[in-house]
């Protein structure tokens, strides 16, 4: 063995090689090595594959592309799946609370994988909200060399009467109509038949779409690898360059750390806020921050926000999906341009080997005519839709989404419920009205356990037409395809005692996006009498999954990363 191929062998080698390493080698030849693979760096491939959900059903395939393209570049690949839970089908329900938690997951097997087995480098496909960031952090974690690809969008449903594109917020928005009485069941039966037509994550600038294009930005997969439909040539081609890209980077010396640096993390939050994308974005940006050892805060997005406009006029306030990103040219245009701007660092390294500056160099702009991207001088919004706030409401900070279409500013009366569930009631029901600010406790990471997404009670407003008229506050977080007046990730939790737990029916709430503060507006002496005064609940859970999360996880404002505690 050359010294050579050993230094492309730094973990498998400890694996094969040797006489004592026999019984290793016998186990490895039955998954199909021969003599000559033994010598070869092994490359493993992190499969997300699942029929839990259309995002994930297709990875096996894309899997197999990646292996081929790692064999072909001299490796020996190596596919192992991992888990992945459908956010959009336990939405609403007790088991979205296992939804971040799953982060967690799938962030802990593929590091106990990659290092029980000993892979020199790391192919992770990803198509999910939760599988992504888990899939970037364990290559975080890993810092082998490694590359993450994105499984890709699904194409839009077409409506059979109004011929109009449709997706999964469309059924959500058409459960609010049909409350409101606009919309009959067979309605909303034909828009549930066609809004899902097959493969690929959902298909706005939700929150599967906002992180491929973080980490796009972020350096961590291969240009444009964020725009491409989950069932097309271009998206096969992807990963088996993306194989062959791992075998570069170990080659190259190159690991995850080299890629993932401060100045890299301000061109992902650039690109989130350029794009109109989820508040998921800030709690995964700071976890995967987190695992790279790079210090970023929400601070960061305020104040990166305060100079990068919203240029993409995408779902879910916007008109367009990412299909249609898709079709103009993807990302590299967009960050072309934003590079040009002096708005992102063109020196950041990427799995390319390149920087991003000389990724985007012959990147052609985006055609004539288009309006799906918006040029500077016509921007959706002059500044940031990701607004963190601050206030007596949330001393810690929280996150909104505001796009400006729903007003800046919002003054109202709490409608106060201890459970999502309990508040969707309330909305179908008809019993919050304009003028109130809904308040949902007791869904933070520690509260919940799991702090839940809140596209069902968002989408229900919305479609019972009260979108400009109701506010909602949480220390919950909300899916990508939740739009209006909402505020999530409001720190200190109620679980944990933070001003939250002790609002009550009928409070005065200002909520403003221009000074980015979230008030209840009552003297400080009542609300700290009312905090002297508050017990806490009993753990929800004692047992399992849901409670060993409940005891290690940090506060959203930090990510809601289960190691800082350690």
């Amino acid at each position: 063995m050359s010294q050579r191929a050993d230094s492309l062998r730094p973990h498998s080698s400890v694996v094969t090689d040797g006489a004592d390493r026999a019984p290793n080698r016998s186990m490895l030849r039955a998954v199909g090595f021969a003599d000559g693979d033994f010598s070869k760096p092994i490359v493993g491939v992190a499969s997300t594959w699942s029929m839990v959900t259309p995002c994930n059903m297709h990875i096996d395939q894309l899997a197999r592309e990646a292996e081929a393209g790692a064999n072909a570049a001299g490796g020996k690949a190596i596919i192992f799946g991992t888990i992945t839970v459908s956010d959009g089908i336990s939405m609403g329900t007790p088991g979205m609370r296992y939804s971040l938690v799953s982060r967690e997951v799938i962030a802990d097997s593929v590091e106990t994988v990659a290092g029980a087995e000993g892979f020199d480098a790391v192919v992770a496909i990803g198509g999910c909200d939760k599988n992504i960031p888990g899939c970037v952090m364990a290559l975080a974690r890993l810092n082998r060399p490694g590359v993450f690809v994105y499984g890709g969008t699904i194409l839009p449903g077409i409506h059979p009467d109004s011929k109009r594109e449709c997706d999964i917020v469309s059924v959500f928005e058409a459960v609010g109509q049909h409350a409101a009485g606009n919309l009959d069941s067979a309605g909303l039966k034909k828009v549930e038949d066609c809004a899902i037509p097959g493969p690929g994550s959902c298909g706005g600038m939700y929150t599967a779409n906002t992180m491929a294009s973080a980490i796009e930005a972020l350096g961590m997969s291969l240009p444009n690898s964020s725009a491409q439909l989950a069932i097309s040539p271009e998206k096969r081609e992807d990963c088996r360059r993306a194989g062959a890209a791992a075998l570069a980077l170990l080659k190259a010396g190159i690991r995850p750390r080299d890629i993932m640096t401060r100045k890299a993390f301000e061109n992902a939050i650039t690109v989130v806020i350029a794009l109109g994308g989820s508040t998921n974005a800030v709690l995964h940006l700071l976890a995967l921050a987190h695992e790279a050892g790079v210090r970023l805060s929400i601070d960061d997005f305020a104040r990166i926000g305060k100079r990068v406009p919203v240029l993409a006029d995408l779902r879910p306030s916007g008109k367009y999906g990412m299909a249609h990103l898709s079709r103009i040219g993807g990302l590299p245009p967009l960050m072309k341009m934003l590079l040009d701007r002096g708005l992102l660092h063109g020196d950041c390294l990427t799995v390319t080997g390149r920087t991003v500056a000389e990724n985007l160099r012959d990147a052609p702009p985006y055609p004539p005519g288009q309006d799906v991207v918006r040029p500077f001088s016509n921007p959706v919004k002059p500044d940031s839709h990701l607004r963190i706030l601050y206030g007596n409401l949330a001393p810690g900070g929280a996150v909104a989404k505001i796009s400006g279409k729903e007003g800046l500013r919002f003054s109202g009366r709490a409608i106060v419920f201890e459970s999502e569930e309990a508040a969707l009631r309330a909305i179908l029901g008809g019993r919050v009205k304009a003028g109130h600010v809904i308040v949902i406790r007791h869904e933070g990471p520690v509260g919940g356990p799991g702090m839940r997404e809140m596209l069902s009670p968002t989408s229900a407003i919305v479609g019972k037409g009260l979108g400009k008229d109701v506010a909602l506050i949480t220390d919950g977080r909300f899916s990508g395809g939740s739009h209006g007046f909402v505020v999530g990730h409001i720190t200190p939790e109620t679980a944990v005692g933070g001003p939250i737990a002790v609002v009550r029916n009928g409070d005065p709430i200002v909520i403003d996006a221009v000074a980015n503060v979230l008030t209840l507006d009552l003297p400080a002496a009542a609300i700290k009498a009312r905090l002297r005064a508050w017990k806490p609940r009993k753990p929800r859970e004692t047992r399992g999954v849901l409670a060993k999360y409940a005891r290690l996880v940090s506060s959203a404002s930090e990510g809601a990363v289960t190691d800082k505690k350690l």
